[in-house]
């Protein structure tokens, strides 16, 4: 028996979940760390040990400390970038580990 679901019900139920169990940051968490792979590339990828998103601050820790200066001159545009490819701002601000 095949049952139609009317889409925009089942995204309202999906939003009402997530908003009711506060999943929202858990989520956003993960789309960054796959934007960031997607949007820095191997090359800096290969160099970020950890990432994490709170309060709209995304804490990058790196092991090189030359990259962790190069991207310091380039964080607003790294912001921006990450923010456009989410479709939100989800981050206001980066620290650079």
């Amino acid at each position: 028996m095949k049952r139609n679901f009317d889409m925009k019900s089942m995204k309202l139920i999906i939003d009402n979940f997530i908003d009711k169990n506060s999943l929202s940051g858990g989520l956003n968490n993960v789309k960054i760390q796959d934007l960031w792979k997607k949007t820095m590339g191997s090359n800096i990828n290969s160099y970020t040990t950890e990432l994490n998103l709170r309060n709209k601050t995304l804490y990058v820790n790196l092991s090189s400390s030359v990259l962790r200066q190069e991207l310091s001159y380039g964080k607003q545009k790294i912001i921006d970038l990450l923010n456009n490819e989410i479709g939100e701002t989800i981050i206001n601000k980066i620290v650079l580990r």
